[in-house]
């Protein structure tokens, strides 16, 4: 899906800046699907600097390289002055969304909150839900393809989505009983991300009927497949193949 965003949206804003965009859109979604609830983590501060460069874009024709410091509370107050003719999300909107995800990244650190109560997966999910609301305005104003079809991509982005995986004190459960054995093994190394899994521990979380296929499976998707890496240690992890077969199938969330 995100190769059918790029394309759209490379017909109006500078490559780079939408290649900018989408990978750091890709790199906060998958840390907060991975738990990565620290805001160092689902900051948003890369997509928020492609997003502002590629507004400035649409009301100046140019924009500010991604190295060189952009000045946004001027860049906020040169959209909101600019014409009605560019649309109210461009002008009012999303400046409004992207200042939400600064605002929690830069303040929420140093407001040594006295509650008690961790805030950081309200902020994380808040920044996430933004991330996809800005997108999906892009592609809403600047898509390519049909009406159908963009609304079809939109839907797809701003629907929430529920991991596969719930954690119980260590162990993994995966709540698509529906699998193969297969795609357990990917959603368990998806959810463990660097740290892996031996053997062991996943025969632990697959269900009993899939153990005896366990070892057959894991080889092959080592090496026929190259979607998987087992280091000397035991340990197995998913490697980019096995990230992408993952997640063009959808197996890391809940249908």
């Amino acid at each position: 899906m995100l190769d059918q965003i790029a394309t759209g949206l490379k017909a109006h804003f500078p490559p780079k800046l939408v290649d900018e965009l989408l990978s750091a859109y890709q790199e906060a979604k998958h840390n907060f699907f991975l738990g990565g609830l620290r805001l160092s983590e689902v900051e948003g501060g890369r997509f928020c600097e492609a997003a502002f460069r590629m507004l400035e874009h649409v009301i100046k024709g140019s924009s500010t390289d991604l190295n060189r410091a952009l000045d946004s509370e001027k860049l906020i107050l040169a959209l909101s002055n600019s014409p009605k003719s560019f649309s109210d999300s461009i002008r009012l909107h999303i400046p409004r969304a992207i200042r939400v995800v600064y605002d929690i990244r830069n303040n929420r650190d140093a407001a040594h909150l006295a509650d008690g109560i961790d805030p950081n997966l309200q902020d994380a999910s808040l920044v996430i839900s933004n991330l996809d609301w800005i997108l999906a305005e892009f592609i809403r104003l600047y898509h390519d393809v049909s009406a159908d079809e963009a609304r079809k991509i939109i839907d797809a982005l701003v629907t929430r989505k529920v991991p596969v995986i719930e954690d119980f004190d260590g162990f993994l459960k995966v709540l698509n009983p529906a699998l193969p054995v297969s795609g357990y093994v990917l959603v368990l190394l998806y959810e463990r991300g660097s740290a892996g899994a031996t053997v062991a521990e996943l025969e632990k979380w697959v269900r009993p009927s899939m153990r005896g296929n366990l070892k057959r499976t894991l080889s092959q998707m080592v090496d026929d497949k190259a979607q998987l890496h087992e280091s000397e240690a035991g340990i197995f992890k998913l490697t980019k193949l096995g990230r992408q077969e993952l997640e063009a199938r959808n197996l890391h969330n809940v249908k």
